[in-house]
């Protein structure tokens, strides 16, 4: 029976070694977390993509609202800014042409500048009857909010 004891030994070494490594490697594993396959990550790029949209969707409309917002404002501030010119250009026009019908103050080069419906009048004038002619004629044009009248009596 010696003989059974001793081949018997080798084998149950064997089996308990193979018994211990296989435990060992088990909570090896146990401890480690498998990194996803390419497919797994794939699957979850859908759904990353829907949640990062969902939270920067809001952001990209307000920014495109306000975009549009400050654009209509540019665009109708520019043509009022138009009008406004169109209208002082008017207004400069019809003094211009109110002071030729004018006898006195015809022959007379009398600048006439508009900014805002404000018209300010530049150069000589005979007398100050003429000068405060030119005036009242200024005032009676359509859009005229003000005039500045720095025309300048000349001595005869």
């Amino acid at each position: 029976m010696t003989t059974l004891k001793i081949s018997q030994r080798p084998v149950q070494r064997f089996a308990s070694i193979l018994a211990v490594s296989a435990l060992a490697l088990g909570l090896s594993a146990c401890g480690k977390t498998e990194d996803p396959t390419v497919g797994q990550r794939m699957d979850t790029v859908p759904e990353r993509t829907e949640q990062s949209a969902a939270t920067t969707t809001p952001s990209v409309e307000t920014r495109m609202e306000q975009s549009a917002a400050n654009a209509g404002n540019a665009v109708s501030n520019a043509g009022e800014r138009a009008m406004g010119a169109i209208d002082d250009a008017t207004i400069t026009a019809k003094v211009n042409a109110e002071l030729a019908r004018d006898a006195d103050l015809s022959a007379l080069k009398i600048n006439v500048d508009t900014v805002n419906g404000k018209v300010t009048l530049n150069g000589p004038a005979p007398t100050t009857v003429a000068r405060d002619r030119a005036e009242t004629i200024a005032k009676a044009v359509e859009g005229v909010t003000e005039v500045n009248n720095q025309l300048v009596v000349s001595a005869s």
